[in-house]
């Protein structure tokens, strides 16, 4: 009798298995053998390229930490910081703050100021800040100190920015400043004015904190809008180890006279051509 092997299907038989099986290793055999070497040897070659071959270009091996794009959070907006590249600060450290309300000191970490609406009596340190283009400081002077200014204070590990209204006018502020220190009482010091998508203003100081170099001044100067339309604007610069609340507001208020002198000027001479015609 013919036994049938372990394994094989039931009923199959068994000569006709081994042949089967004896034809398919012929067949692999014979593929194998059709096969140049050098079709075995280039599979290898491409693994090895794809895994671990030290010539790959960087872009290839280079790993990349996913982001989200927009990455804002407090202390980084967009809008905010493009404003404040226009005034000559870019906030590298991504730490900026625009503070229009007290509800913007609390996210900015800071406390609120003692006293609101805070009084400030400047006219000591109105008497001694000089204005660039006088005889006692010059434009050149006042502009090199100034881009310094704006140059460390877009080093700083954080802005501190308030924006208002200089008490008693219409004309907006924005003051730059690394002093936690100092801007809750600026904003305590600046009156409200409407929450408005950030733009720049006709007055901005440069207050730096924590440097040895002690100086401040302002200055006006006349520019045009986009528009064409002339009209002036103001900076401030205060720099020192620990810089004085009143000398800010001093330059502020004298800003605020300058601007609108300048603006007086304008509307009597656009009459005077007026009358001309």
């Amino acid at each position: 009798s013919v036994s049938t092997p372990r394994g094989a299907p039931s009923g199959e038989h068994p000569t006709m298995s081994r042949a089967v099986f004896v034809l398919a290793q012929r067949s692999a055999s014979s593929s194998s053998r059709a096969l140049p070497s050098s079709f075995i040897a280039s599979s290898h070659t491409v693994r090895l390229f794809a895994t671990e071959s030290p010539g790959l270009p960087e872009s290839v091996t280079r790993i990349g930490k996913a982001s989200v794009f927009p990455n804002e959070y407090p202390g980084q907006n967009y809008s905010f910081n493009w404003s404040l590249n226009a005034d000559g600060v870019t906030p590298l450290k991504k730490s900026a703050f625009r503070i229009t309300k007290p509800l913007d000191l609390k996210v900015a970490g800071l406390e609120q100021a003692k006293t609101s609406p805070l009084k400030v009596n400047a006219a000591a340190a109105r008497g001694v800040l000089p204005e660039a283009g006088s005889d006692d400081l010059s434009f050149d002077t006042f502009d090199e100190v100034t881009q310094r200014t704006k140059d460390l204070l877009s080093l700083s590990d954080h802005l501190y920015c308030p924006e208002g209204h200089v008490p008693g006018t219409r004309i907006g502020v924005r003051v730059i400043c690394n002093s936690a220190k100092l801007a809750p009482n600026l904003l305590a010091y600046l009156e409200r004015a409407p929450r408005r998508e950030p733009q720049n203003q006709p007055i901005t100081a440069y207050v730096l904190e924590g440097t040895e170099e002690d100086f401040s001044a302002y200055a006006i100067e006349e520019v045009e809008d986009q528009q064409g339309v002339a009209k002036s604007v103001a900076a401030v610069v205060v720099v020192g180890k620990n810089p004085k609340i009143q000398t800010i507001v001093a330059g502020l208020e004298l800003s605020v006279e300058g601007l609108l002198a300048d603006e007086e000027e304008r509307k009597k001479k656009a009459e005077e051509e007026a009358a001309a015609e």
